[in-house]
């Protein structure tokens, strides 16, 4: 099965669209975690996430052994239903992104905290809570996936086997030169978003959207589809982050690095408008991030019970 979640997270102050390139604009750094500072800085362009539609179907508990028709999946999966995202406790690591290994160790650990944080949810979704899917950290301009060669510094989520998270460090490792403190901000938000969509991939959300998608005949149509699925992932993975906020911490100046992060992320003129505007990214992610009243609940983050205007 392939499926690519595009995500650099759309990338700060821009976004573009399958394989499109956007500069992004630094607000000014706070102190990382080391000693160390940074100015403001403008990085150079940074290539976005990609997407290609799944074949096949993901490991599945009982609960989605259904004969519901696509919209049903999306629209009213038990995942929707189920309690607050179970807080993982974890600490973030205190290491350099200067180098992959350092990427490597920081990513690592969050990723063991987004399997522990999504297990309660997804296993009362009916879903199959125990599969974990691969994280591969790389620092190559031409990875050869299970989904392919995909060529750029984009993350992306790949749906063969039981799930493919790639990360290229060296986009973390770009960012960590210019604003250390925003370069965890973004290793974070990319990381919980590809993740979030492996919880699409595990309920059968991936799956039915794309059968969705394949199935409309105009552009806009699939376009709008693509956004409901990227904004989903971009609340789903928030929702993690603000579970998680007081352990993490998701406060000071990593938190402002966040927000400015979400607000500047989404499509830009000129490219496909298929993971929705700035101020929508910005308001799935911090519903999210804010759910229930600081206590996350993934029901907030159904993207298709949302009307167009919403995910624009």
């Amino acid at each position: 099965m392939v499926n690519l979640s595009r995500t650099t997270l759309r990338g700060l102050a821009t976004v573009a669209a399958l394989a499109g390139f956007a500069a992004l604009a630094l607000p000014n750094a706070q102190a990382a975690q080391t000693a160390q500072t940074a100015s403001t800085a403008t990085p150079g362009p940074v290539q976005v996430d990609g997407s290609v539609a799944p074949v096949g179907t993901p490991p599945a508990g009982e609960g989605l052994q259904t004969k519901s028709s696509t919209t049903n999946v999306v629209r009213y999966n038990r995942l929707y239903t189920t309690g607050p995202i179970t807080p993982s406790k974890c600490k973030e690591v205190n290491v350099s992104l200067r180098t992959v290994q350092g990427v490597a160790a920081y990513d690592t650990q969050l990723f063991k905290c987004l399997y522990a944080a999504w297990a309660l949810p997804l296993k009362q979704a009916g879903a199959a809570y125990k599969v974990a899917p691969k994280l591969v950290i790389h620092n190559s301009s031409a990875v050869n996936s299970k989904c392919g060669i995909f060529r750029g510094g984009n993350s992306f989520y790949c749906g063969a086997d039981n799930g493919y998270i790639y990360i290229p460090a060296y986009t973390i490792m770009n960012f960590w030169k210019q604003s250390p403190t925003f370069a965890r901000a973004y290793a974070t938000n990319t990381l919980a978003h590809e993740y979030g969509h492996h919880i699409q991939f595990l309920t059968g959300i991936l799956n039915a959207s794309w059968a969705r998608q394949r199935a409309f005949t105009t552009s806009a149509a699939q376009l709008e589809e693509s956004r409901r699925r990227e904004l989903q992932a971009a609340c789903l993975g928030s929702a993690y982050i603000g579970a998680n906020k007081r352990y993490y911490p998701m406060s000071g100046g990593l938190y402002q690095q966040w927000v400015y992060l979400v607000q500047n992320s989404g499509d830009q003129p000129g490219y496909p408008r298929d993971h929705g505007s700035m101020k929508n990214h910005s308001w799935w992610s911090q519903t999210g991030f804010y759910a229930a009243s600081s206590k996350t609940y993934a029901g907030r983050c159904n993207t298709w019970n949302a009307n167009s205007t919403a995910v624009a």
